[in-house]
């Protein structure tokens, strides 16, 4: 399952070059992501969703 790091901001591949550059990028994209979770926990807000495991799917299939 792909991060959230990955799906908000797109870390898989650095647009810059330049390692100040990646590293300011890197920077960036972390502080945006610690807002968008602080945010979050302010407004009881969940983030998305939660990841289970397969077991527990298929336990929650089976009580169904």
């Amino acid at each position: 399952m792909p991060s959230p790091a990955l799906d908000i901001t797109g870390l898989r591949r650095a647009r810059y070059r330049g390692l100040p550059k990646v590293r300011l990028q890197h920077a960036f994209s972390a502080t945006a992501i610690n807002i968008i979770r602080l945010d979050a926990h302010w407004t009881d807000r969940p983030l998305g969703r939660q990841r289970t495991s397969r077991l527990e799917r298929l336990a929650y299939e089976l009580t169904a």
